[in-house]
């Protein structure tokens, strides 16, 4: 009171510092930011508190402790954040309020009844939650794979070969799709990268397979085992790859699979639609020295004719390669190119372009080794799965019957000399021997 009535001046030390209201400390470090980012998930009911990476722990505990039931919570995209809202809500109105009743037991004694509570999205209010959820999940997903598409401080190496690459994470995908035919979807589909590449990785450095998930005993087992069996791949069903995909986080409840499915149901409805000005895009084929490609084989044996000096359709007809030999021929190049091997001479080069520089200066890109080198079986099998070169070879022999008239000419049979053909037939022999085995008879 003394200060309200005093004269104007500086204000005494003990009336600036006197504590005018009761003061509380933060019930967590980091206030409410804290809060938010705390690996623990409360119980909605009680102090209870699981990691959040235990979440089925914690619904087990809340439906034997507090009999309350959740309806669909892998389609909640913030798990936590949920919690907390129903834990506040809670505490402001009866739990009646928001769940259905589920009464068990409903025909024995009144002591035996329980009651279960059911917590779903036919609530308006559950559903606007989980959809608030998903939109923000969605935005900061999105915010996330813009932040990694323009990144330049991408550093990572390839799992196959050990090769290092930096600058964007495009770069590396999109080396294992074309050198080692490992293609896990489009760069601009795919977020958290480096988390996806961790995970990747980690199963190859505990030998498993990652298609079929088996473990193996050795690692060069466990390369053939994946080459044979074509499992270079991600397995789609794997719903431990969902969170690294975009179209994962697109429409509430729904993953990628219905997505899709509803996609591709469409297309069977427009079925019936006018397609006269659908115009099919050309399927490229890449050179076989370079990355050049080119929508038509004509195009790219012209390139490589122009470019390299490999005479393709010359070398088919001087050797008379069948389609088979052609396709072995294809992956034969293909191997040694990508081994940086001459495949004239063998001597290895450290960079494909050193290699191919060689070729060209020593005219060893022309000239093929002995046939026994390359018609091998191992060379039916594809060096790059999506090699398109493969589906647009032709055989020769197939380009000389189109050019040929339908009207054969036939040679007759030359009988000048039938009678003498008879007289010397081993059916005569027969005959006699047959006939004097009846005459014993």
């Amino acid at each position: 009171m003394a200060a309200s009535r005093g004269a104007v001046g500086p204000p005494a030390r003990g009336d600036t510092e006197c504590i005018l209201e009761p003061l509380s400390l933060p019930e967590s470090p980091g206030g409410d930011d804290a809060v938010e980012s705390s690996p623990y998930v409360p119980c909605i009911f009680c102090k209870e508190c699981y990691i959040l990476a235990e979440q089925n722990q914690l619904l087990k505990h809340m439906i034997i402790e507090h009999k309350l039931v959740i309806a669909d919570m892998k389609l909640v995209a913030d798990f936590r954040s949920y919690i907390l809202y129903w834990k506040r809500r809670f505490a402001e109105q009866p739990i009646t309020d928001f769940c259905s009743v589920i009464r068990t037991n409903s025909k024995a004694p009144l002591e035996e009844q329980d009651n279960y509570f059911l917590l779903c999205d036919v609530l308006p209010e559950d559903r606007l939650l989980r959809e608030q959820l998903q939109q923000k999940r969605l935005r900061e997903i999105l915010e996330q794979q813009q932040q990694e598409r323009y990144d330049t401080s991408f550093h990572s190496t390839c799992m196959f070969c050990d090769q290092e690459f930096t600058g964007n994470r495009s770069v590396l995908l999109n080396h294992m799709a074309r050198e080692h035919a490992f293609n896990i979807g489009l760069p601009d589909n795919i977020v958290n990268c480096y988390e996806f590449l961790a995970v990747l990785q980690g199963k190859l450095d505990n030998l498993q397979c990652l298609y079929c998930e088996k473990v193996f005993r050795d690692k060069n087992t466990l390369k053939d085992h994946m080459r044979k069996k074509q499992h270079r791949r991600i397995n789609a069903k794997n719903k431990e790859y969902d969170k690294f995909y975009i179209i994962n986080y697109l429409e509430f409840g729904k993953s990628w699979e219905e997505v899709q499915s509803e996609d591709d149901q469409e297309l069977l409805d427009n079925l019936e639609e006018d397609w006269s000005d659908w115009e099919e895009h050309p399927v490229c084929a890449v050179c076989l020295f370079c990355e050049q490609q080119a929508d038509t084989t004509e195009k790219l044996y012209l390139h490589m004719q122009k470019s390299h000096g490999f005479h393709f359709p010359k070398i088919k007809s001087e050797h008379g390669l069948n389609f088979y030999q052609q396709v072995k021929l294809v992956n034969f190049i293909r191997r040694e190119i990508h081994h940086c091997r001459c495949y004239n001479c063998q001597e290895k080069f450290e960079s494909k372009g050193g290699l191919i520089s060689h070729m060209e200066e020593t005219k060893h890109i022309a000239l093929l080794p002995a046939r026994s080198t390359w018609d091998q079986p191992q060379y039916y099998f594809p060096t790059y799965e999506n090699d398109t070169l493969l589906c647009s070879l032709s055989d020769s022999e197939d380009a000389k019957t189109e050019d040929q008239s339908e009207e054969v000419p036939v040679v007759s049979e030359d009988i000048s000399s039938l009678k003498a053909l008879k007289q010397s037939s081993v059916l005569n022999q027969l005959l006699c021997k047959e006939n004097k085995n009846q005459e014993k008879f």
